[in-house]
């Protein structure tokens, strides 16, 4: 299994290159307009208020001057104004690299076939993952979609943050991207590789897991940071002590930026890549677009991410289908 087998071919990425230099003569263009455009936005209001607050100073005490209460909601409510007018303001860019992304990530995902792209709606399979594999949350969020077939099996690819409490107290219990993908074999049940979780977390998770039972796969270095639960223990102990077990090493080398996790659910396969920045995000409009520095690191994010899914879906496969 390598990632490099699900790359895109050598036209597609030199359609790639060409619809960005069609995007970098708008960018250069958009750039200009939005950087006379945010001063004369903002400028204004910040004219504004610096002469409202100085009329405040010549009516109040000595003491009060530029700390009162008019002089704060004057501060509130013109950066309130101001940054309204500044997002505003950056409409263009902010419509033109959302363009771009509509355009680029289907050519990216030019080798698979029925590709489909949305933007910040839920994802069909995202009902079907196991909450057990990332734990309680009660806010979701998604960015980009990616819907298709590749070879002889459909995926969804999306961005996903998922978070648990409110205001302060909010915690981030996973940011990345999951991929959802038909097995070839369907699980008896619900099998979930999650990470670790310290005493008191694991014990909550025990209580409130409901029938999954933990088991462990034999390889030390999984087992001191993946927890294998499952509803199944006689179809899920040949995958955790066998494929499955190859999968997560396999994963552990080719994904350096976090600790991957896996679930299976009846004919549904689950593979999470948490990533700290968004997957599919591009520079600021006043950075030139380059294919090497941030078109090229996404697409073998992307192979190996796909290597990885084909490779999970085979884990409960019989011998001849898996090879």
């Amino acid at each position: 299994m390598e990632a490099a087998d699900f790359m895109p071919s050598e036209a597609v990425i030199a359609g790639i290159r060409k619809d960005i230099e069609a995007y970098e003569a708008r960018r250069a263009s958009t750039y200009r307009r939005v950087r006379w455009r945010v001063p004369l936005f903002v400028g204004p209001v910040l004219v504004f208020v610096a002469l409202v607050a100085w009329l405040f100073n010549k009516v109040a005490d000595p003491n009060e001057q530029w700390f009162s209460t008019p002089h704060v909601f004057l501060y509130i409510g013109g950066f309130v104004f101001a940054a309204i007018l500044y997002f505003q303001a950056m409409t263009p860019a902010t419509r033109l690299q959302q363009s771009f992304r509509d355009t680029l990530l289907p050519m990216i995902f030019g080798f698979v076939r029925d590709v489909r792209y949305q933007h910040g709606v839920r994802p069909n399979s995202f009902d079907r993952l196991p909450t057990e594999t990332v734990g309680a949350f009660n806010r979701q969020s998604f960015d980009d979609i990616i819907a298709g077939r590749y070879e002889d099996f459909p995926f969804e690819l999306y961005e996903a943050k998922l978070t648990v409490g409110s205001g302060k107290s909010e915690q981030t219990v996973f940011k990345g991207v999951v991929v959802a993908f038909e097995t070839v074999e369907p699980f008896p049940g619900i099998l979930v590789a999650a990470r670790k979780a310290g005493k008191v977390v694991g014990f909550f998770r025990s209580m409130f897991s409901g029938k999954l039972q933990e088991l462990a796969s034999g390889v030390p270095e999984l087992d001191a940071t993946y927890e294998f639960r499952t509803d199944n223990l006689d179809a899920a102990r040949p995958l955790v002590t066998g494929r499955l077990a190859s999968a997560l090493t396999w994963l552990g080398e080719t994904w350096p930026h976090d600790q991957a996790r896996v679930a299976l659910n009846g004919s549904d396969g689950f593979l999470l890549m948490p990533r700290s920045k968004d997957f599919f995000e591009l520079p600021d409009i006043s950075v030139p677009i380059d294919y090497q520095s941030h078109i090229a690191p996404m697409i073998a994010d992307l192979g190996a991410m796909l290597a990885t899914a084909s490779l999970v879906r085979k884990v409960g496969a019989p011998d001849e289908a898996a090879g």
